[in-house]
């Protein structure tokens, strides 16, 4: 019996290398020991996250004053009770107690501060949710202009302000508040990954940095609130220009491509020499913007989120077995261990967008005060959407753009490396079946440049100037113009109802049944946010009609 002699196949698997500084390294490498307290044990503290923020209120407020007289004033005959006045000898006893005693720091969590803040997210009619969302407060320093002198000199015979007070964070500024909302596609692994992590690598990149505070007087500081932006804080540049340099050259190495010739724009650190190796400038900036913090930080985590899945197997090398020198991938055996947490067990490709918002202020008093001025700044990745409201029009402003191939930044940046630019059945425009072309994850379209470079927006709010912040997905933004978001929000008793009553709508008049989050954060403005324009009838007829339609019974013969 002839047999066909069989052949003997060699499948070589290739692996990424990479020769550079580990990414479990970094921390531990640049961990700046002086930016951090320390415990009773002497080790470093991290810095934390807090989903509810710190306010100081007076103690007669939580509970009844047990220096009171036991008994009341008001039960007191008319000829016994004297009034009370500023020259009055003998003030009352419960009233002199209430003067003199001191606040009590009462912890609030977001989630339950729904006159402050409020969250909604659905599934549609989608298989799982995919969105994912964050708020809270983070431990850095703050990014806020200083007042002008004038406005903070104590002058004597000056009565405080007897209201409610943010408590300061361990660096002594006032809470720096986070919200964030990320949209998953291909799966909830990436968008699961950023709300657990994202705000933890902008703290570690503040740390590391040296970022000292805005509010901080220096020396040399001649011009302590510039008109002119970025602002510049402290920050140790040398080590900022080497931690620039070695990001750099991991993403070239790792992924190559677009990445060969790609030096941020907000690296000031940094500049570009032969064949696009990043080298050190001359002349340094004094200082580091929190813009640059954000920007380094968001480049950060994508580049650990690629390298883990680069680390992992792929599905279509399941039967093929091992690589033969598994253990060095990457950076070894440990490292391997602790980027196969993130994103599933096997390789993932898909993605998520991003759309980070920091607010703080130059003094203690919370953003949501209509007499504080506060500081935005944003950071977006993809299509997701912040939207602001203004209080004197109420028309919405927003301040973010979609990062589409239809955009024309985004083509030119993109059109010589991404040479399949296609238009779908809707007339949307697409790049390797891609509809963002920037996006945290999609390990597979790195080369042709989508990456996590955030488009980034800073917004001095003057007190009251705006009545509400929105922040929301693209199930909702696809689905709503801006003006319609926003007039819905202003019917609204709390931003929690607000949030409710937008997805809500957007739910029931969709056609696509995607997955919508929408984020409400009040603002200095909000009790006055109908009194702008047309209040919320500008859009009250094209929102009825909307809605006749979507219950319309003949609606799903079309």
């Amino acid at each position: 019996m002839n047999r066909t002699p069989t052949k003997r196949v060699t499948v070589q698997v290739r692996t990424l290398a990479v020769n550079r500084v580990p990414l479990g390294r970094w921390k531990r490498d640049y961990a700046s020991p002086t930016t951090h307290p320390t415990n009773s044990h002497g080790t470093v503290k991290k810095p934390e996250f807090h989903d509810y923020f710190v306010t100081h209120l007076p103690s007669s407020s939580l509970h009844p004053d047990p220096q009171a007289p036991t008994k009341y004033f008001h039960q007191l005959p008319r000829s016994a009770s004297v009034p009370h006045t500023g020259e009055s000898p003998h003030p009352p006893t419960s009233f002199q107690a209430l003067i003199n005693r001191e606040t009590t720091v009462v912890r609030i969590p977001l989630r339950s501060a729904k006159h402050h803040f409020g969250a909604t997210t659905v599934r549609g009619t989608r298989p799982s949710n995919e969105d994912a969302y964050q708020a809270g407060v983070i431990d850095i320093p703050a990014f806020a202009k200083r007042l002008p002198a004038s406005l903070t000199i104590k002058r004597p015979g000056q009565d405080p302000i007897r209201e409610s007070q943010g408590a300061e964070t361990t660096s002594g500024d006032p809470q720096v508040f986070y919200f964030a909302v990320f949209d998953g596609h291909g799966g909830n692994e990436c968008s699961t990954f950023l709300k657990e992590t994202l705000h933890q690598y902008i703290q570690d990149t503040a740390a590391t940095f040296e970022l000292q505070s805005s509010l901080r007087k220096n020396r040399d500081d001649t011009d302590p609130s510039p008109e002119n932006l970025p602002i510049l804080q402290g920050g140790n540049s040398q080590r900022i220009s080497d931690l620039e340099r070695q990001l750099v050259r991991d993403w070239r190495t790792l992924v190559g491509g677009y990445f060969k010739r790609f030096v941020p724009t907000k690296f000031s650190h940094i500049g570009r020499g032969p064949r696009g190796v990043p080298v050190p400038i001359s002349d340094p900036p004094a200082g580091v913007s929190f813009e640059e913090v954000l920007e380094y930080a968001f480049l950060r985590t994508d580049l650990e989120f690629v390298s883990a899945q680069a680390a992992k197997q792929s599905d279509e090398l399941e039967n093929v077995g091992h690589p033969l020198y598994q253990d060095n991938i990457l950076y070894g055996r440990d490292q391997v261990a602790n980027l196969m947490n993130i994103g599933g067990l096997k390789r993932f490709k898909g993605g998520s967008t991003a759309s980070v918002a920091l607010i703080s202020t130059p003094t203690p008093t919370p953003f949501w005060h209509p007499g504080t001025p506060s500081s935005l700044l944003v950071s977006h990745v993809g299509d997701t959407r912040i939207v602001l409201c203004s209080t004197q029009t109420g028309d919405a402003t927003s301040v973010t753009s979609n990062h589409h191939p239809s955009s024309p930044i985004e083509a030119s940046r993109l059109r010589r490396y991404a040479a399949t630019f296609v238009t779908d059945s809707f007339g949307e425009e697409r790049m390797s079946g891609l509809a963002n072309t920037r996006a945290f994850g999609d390990v597979h379209s790195k080369r042709i440049g989508v990456s996590a470079e955030p488009e980034l927006h800073r917004i001095e709010m003057a007190p009251a100037e705006f009545s509400f912040l929105v922040l929301m997905s693209d199930g909702i933004s696809g689905t709503l113009p801006d003006q319609e978001v926003v007039d819905i929000i202003k019917e609204a008793k709390t931003p929690e109802q607000g949030a409710r009553d937008v997805v809500r709508f957007a739910t029931d008049v969709t056609k696509e049944g995607d997955n919508a989050t929408c984020l409400v954060v009040r603002l200095g403005g909000w009790e006055r946010r109908l009194e702008g324009g047309l209040g919320s009838l500008g859009t009250k007829e094209s929102r009825e009609w909307r809605r006749q339609e979507a219950t319309d019974p003949r609606r799903s013969r079309r």
